[in-house]
Parts: structure tokens; sequence; C-alpha cells
């Protein structure tokens, strides 16, 4: 039994250490950093930038960079826990924004990307703002999609008897939220966040340096940097790029998602305690931490009771209307509103495309289908050779701690290098394999699909309960015997979810392996991606909504025909009973 604390024995734990002396630098210095590059997003725009490749210029290029993906992520995740959760809650809310979630997904950055900014611009003419805006918008849009997924996955997989137990216990809809669905997404949630941040990464040169028609837009940045490295092929810049990306990704991972992938695992279904679990020398400092303690006694602990408070008053039990089967009933009158006004956006939305499509030729038309063909091809190909490989081993790394804590970063590491900074080394080599950039478009396309499928098997695997790897160890079941009733069933909702992102993915990453800038020149190959650099190039936007819309609607259609059937039985026949 433990004895209560006392002055005479106290532990070490409530000493103050250099630990909290460090932790407390550290957040101050973090406001301070954060603070002082937000002030470069004001001011005038410069159409005429040079960037620098000086070395010296990488510490703040880098902030300014940090500070957009921050950003893009918490936009990120408060879109994901709002989407992912109406669409769980209501069925007719359901029936639109899983689709739309697919057209979305399916949308290239870079067919984002003339609208945004040019809506921004106009809304802030002149003002660097209006630009900055942009590409976190853009950044937020390679973001986002895999995180909402994952969660909706995990919302839709709670057993029901722990949804029948919240509504023995009455709890109301912040409680239900708290307690039992957001822990329940927590997991995948941390192990997609990884890979979002990872995607971020992966667009950031073409967002952070790109041009429309005769326009150029730059913004000071790690991923300017890279290009503009890259284009002058000034190597030595290159590589000392890419070792503070290596560095800020090692550090961010260190610092923020281990703490979080270990904090996470108290989350994880069992009935027995697993023999070995992810840790985090820096959640250790800040559980031990008296200063981490005060602030939160005095100031978290506090604040969240007030909101808890606040929001089970918002949300009494007598105000839920439950359905057997669990989900909020929308009153009418919303659900009507809210039809009408989004039928009404499509409408217009229509008519406009339709008058700029009506401005392409036949010829035009075919160029979209014959690209779409050659594109989906290479998108197979890569699905098939990313699958090959990351299952068995995203089970090892999720079924195995210290290989976890070995691997994770390296792997991290790997998904977030951004392939266009590396066309100069890959494309040196794979150009001159049999099939030239045909080749090389595929390996590049593997950069932006395999990880989403690795980092939800290895959220899969970890999900799955110590109990019934331990039952199989007494049953004695054989390897064969293992992945077939057990791991393979148990990743598969997270395999699922993970393809479906990888696949819009695949699409996405086309654009910048179809279509490269290399050493003064413009390097082509056909296909849909191609197209769509092509078009936004030169500023043909009938041309860039035509190849946009075929794309999306192939990446629709193959996820309502093949992904959402499979996403249907994994809920029905491989969700985790309790």
């Amino acid at each position: 039994m433990t004895r209560p604390l006392t002055p005479a024995n106290k532990t070490p734990d409530s000493n103050w250490t250099w630990q909290d002396g460090l932790l407390i630098l550290a957040i101050i210095s973090l406001i301070l950093a954060i603070v002082r590059t937000a002030s470069n997003f004001s001011g005038t725009f410069n159409p005429n930038l040079t960037i620098s490749t000086n070395i010296s210029a990488l510490p703040a290029y880098t902030a300014q960079t940090l500070v957009r993906m921050g950003v893009a992520y918490f936009l990120s995740l408060v879109f994901t826990l709002v989407y992912a959760y109406t669409a769980y809650r209501s069925r007719i809310a359901a029936l639109i924004l899983i689709p739309l979630l697919d057209i979305l997904q399916s949308i290239p950055v870079l067919s984002f990307l003339p609208g945004v900014v040019l809506a921004l611009i106009a809304l802030f003419p002149g003002q660097r703002i209006g630009v900055e805006l942009a590409s976190i918008l853009l950044i937020f849009t390679g973001m986002t999609w895999n995180m909402t997924f994952s969660f909706y996955q995990s919302l839709r997989s709670i057993p029901q008897e722990l949804l029948e137990a919240a509504r023995v216990y009455r709890l109301n809809l912040w409680q239900r939220f708290w307690t039992l669905e957001l822990p329940a997404g927590a997991i995948g949630l941390v192990w997609n966040s990884v890979m979002s941040f990872a995607g971020g990464w992966f667009f950031l040169i073409a967002i952070e340096s790109f041009t429309l028609g005769k326009r150029d837009f730059r913004l000071p940045g790690l991923g300017s940097f890279l290009g503009t490295a890259a284009n002058k092929e000034d190597y030595t810049a290159l590589l000392w790029g890419l070792v503070v990306l290596i560095g800020v990704i090692v550090a961010i991972d260190f610092f923020v998602w281990r703490p979080l992938i270990a904090w996470a695992e108290k989350f994880k279904l069992e009935m027995v305690e697993a023999e070995s679990t992810p840790q985090s020398w820096i959640l250790d400092i800040l559980r031990r931490s008296p200063t981490f303690r005060i602030l939160s006694d005095r100031f978290l602990q506090p604040f969240r009771t007030a909101l808890d408070y606040g929001l089970i008053r918002a949300f009494p039990v007598r105000t839920l209307q439950i359905n057997p089967k669990g989900k909020f009933n929308v009153p009418e009158l919303v659900n009507w509103l809210f039809l009408s006004g989004f039928s009404l956006i499509v409408l217009w939305g229509t008519w406009e495309a339709v008058l700029l499509l009506k401005k392409l030729d036949w010829a035009e038309w075919q160029q979209v289908m014959i690209a779409a063909g050659f594109t989906a091809l290479r998108v197979i190909v890569a699905l098939v050779l990313s699958l090959l490989w990351t299952v068995p081993v995203g089970v090892a790394i999720g079924r195995n701690p210290r290989l976890a804590q070995i691997l994770q970063p390296v792997v991290q590491i790997a998904a977030s290098v951004p392939a266009t900074a590396l066309f100069p080394v890959l494309l040196l080599w794979l150009t001159r394999v049999a099939g030239g950039l045909n080749i090389a478009s595929v390996a590049l396309m593997m950069l932006g699909t395999m990880w989403y499928i690795l980092f939800n098997v290895i959220a899969g695997a970890q999900s799955i309960p110590s109990d019934l790897l331990e039952a199989a160890r007494v049953y004695k079941l054989s390897r064969v015997q293992r992945w077939r009733t057990l791991i393979l069933p148990g990743i598969f909702p997270y395999l699922i979810t993970g393809i479906i992102t990888a696949v819009g993915g695949a699409w996405n990453a086309s654009i910048v392996s179809e279509y490269v800038t290399f050493q003064g020149h413009v390097k082509t190959t056909t296909g849909l991606g191609a197209t769509i650099s092509q078009a936004t190039a030169s500023g043909n936007f009938a041309l860039l909504l035509a190849a946009t819309t075929v794309m999306s609607l192939l990446v629709v259609l193959t996820n309502r025909l093949v992904w959402r059937p499979l996403y249907r039985l994994a809920q029905e026949k491989y969700q985790l009973l309790v």
C-alpha cells in the first residue's frame, strides 16, 4: 500500500529539477518564437521576392514554415473532430458529408490552388497575409482528409456494448463524446496526425513556390529554399536544407508525436495489461514535473471543469433523442435547411462549371481521357507495390513497441521528406532506367501512397488487444493461422481506411511525378497529373477543371464501388466486441 505523501517521505518527483527549468524555458522560448515569426506574415507582398540559398537564411525560413504547418494542423484537427462527429451523429448529414469527403480528398492540391490564391489575394489586395492564408489552406487540404476518415472509422467501430453502457448511465452528448467517442479514436487519430504532418511536408515545395499563368507567388520557407536549391543545382544548399528538414522531423517526433503515441496507449481496449507499451522520456518528465502539475491544478483543471459543467448544462440528457441504434436525430427543420442550402450551392457550382467546360473542344477531352487511363494504371501499380511491404512492416512495428521506438522516427522521416526535393537525385538515376519518367513517376507516386497505408496498419496493429494475442499463443496458433484469424481481421478496418486515403494520395502525387521541372527543362509523361500541372502553369482553367473533374470522378467511383463495400464489411464483420 502506498503511504500518504508527507514531508518525511516526499518522493524525488515532488522536487524541482533541472527538467522543470528547461520546461519553463522551452515554453517561453516557443511562445516568443511563434509571436516573432508570425509578425513576418504581415506587410506588403513582394512578387519579385528572391529566395536565398544561403545557409544563414535557413533558421528564419524553417520557423516560418513550421508556423504555417502548425496552423494548418490545428485547422485540420478542428475540422476532423467537427466533420467526422457530425457525420457520425446524423444519418442525414452522413449521406452528404461522407460522399463529399470522397470528392474533397480526391481533388488535387494544385487544383485548389488557383481559386484559393486568387480569392484570398482579392480579399487582401497587395498584402502578404493573403498569400500566407492561401498556403496554410493548401497545406490543410493535404493534411485533413486521412485524419477525418480515420476518426469517422473509429467512431463507427465502437463496440455496441460500450454504446449500450453509455445509454444505461444516461451520458449526455458531451459526456459521451469526452469519455467514450474521443478516446475510441485517439490511437488512429494520433497516428494519422503523424501521417498528415508528413503529407504537409510532401507538397511543401509546390505550396511555397508556385506560378499561376505569368504570376509568380513565392513565400520564404524551407520548401521554397529546397525548391530553389534544386532548380539552381546547388547541391550543398540542397543537402543542408534536407539536413535541417530531417532534424526538424526528428525533433517533432521526439517532443510531440512520441509522447502523444505513448499517451494514447491508455485508450487501448484490452482485458489484460500489455507486456510492453510505447515509452516517451518527454511524457515521463511531464507526468513527474511539479511545474506541469501546478499549471494543471491551477489553470488546466479549473478551465476543464468549467468547460465540462458549461457543456453539460448546454447538453442535458433530456435534450438527447437517441434511437435504438444510438444515433442522434437532428431536428427535421435543421436537416431541411442544411439540404436546401447545400443543394443551392451544388446547383450554382455545377452551372458555373458547365459554362467553363463548354470552352473545351473534343481534342482536349480526348487528351484528358487518355491521360486518365495512364494515370489510373500507375495508381494501381503503386498501390499493389505499396501493399506488399507496408502490411507486414506495419504489423511488425505496431506489435513491437521496442521496434516502434527505433523505426517510427525513420519511417516518419522517409514519409516527410518532400519528393520534389529529391528529384535532382532520383531523376538522374530513374530516368536512365528503361521506361524513363514512366517508371520514375510510379516510384515517386509510391512516396505519396505507401505511408498512408503504413501508418494506418501500425495504428490497427497497436489497437489489437494484448489478451487476444496472448490467447493465440496459448492455443498455439501457427503464424499463418494467427494472421488469418486475428491480425488481418484486427487491422482490416484500418487497412481499408489507409487504402482509401492512399488512393487519393496517389492521384495527388501524380501532379508532381508526371510533370517535373528539372535542370531548367520540363519533363512530362502522359497522365492526368501532368495535364493538371500544365493547365495550372498556363492558366488554362477550363482544362484544369476538366482534368480535376475526371480525377475526382474516378476516385469517387472507385471508393463507392470498391472500397466502401469493403469498409462496410470491416464495420459489420470485423468490429471488436467486448
